[in-house]
């Protein structure tokens, strides 16, 4: 996985956008939510993720991967680089990410975004 990959990941998700927020963080949305955080400039090898519970647990157990600062509580990981997962395990993981947060959006929305 690299930073183009992931970008053309996230953008590949109905109704995804991206911006730039708090600076030079790249983040990937879904009805204005966040679901993806990266680095802007590629400084960051690495993103942060929200995950399941079930998942949080696991994944923070595994090297390079730490509970995200600020936002543990709300099960969010922070994978410190693009090799601490395999890219089948990043396609799962950040598809997981865009599904729980499209789920939380009011159901209008989510029609609107289409399948």
């Amino acid at each position: 996985m690299d930073l183009d990959k992931l970008r053309d990941m996230c953008l590949s998700f109905p109704g995804v956008t991206e911006g730039i927020k708090w600076e030079d963080h790249l983040c990937f949305m879904v009805g204005e939510k966040m679901f993806c955080i990266t680095s802007a400039d590629g400084t960051w090898q690495g993103a942060s993720l929200k995950v399941t519970p079930e998942d949080f647990d696991e994944l923070t157990a595994r090297p390079g991967i730490t509970p995200q600062a600020y936002m543990a509580h709300n099960k969010w990981v922070n994978i410190t680089g693009f090799k601490s997962l395999k890219e089948a395990e990043w396609k799962h993981y950040v598809r997981q990410s865009y599904d729980i947060i499209r789920s939380k959006l009011p159901k209008k929305i989510q029609k609107e975004l289409g399948e």
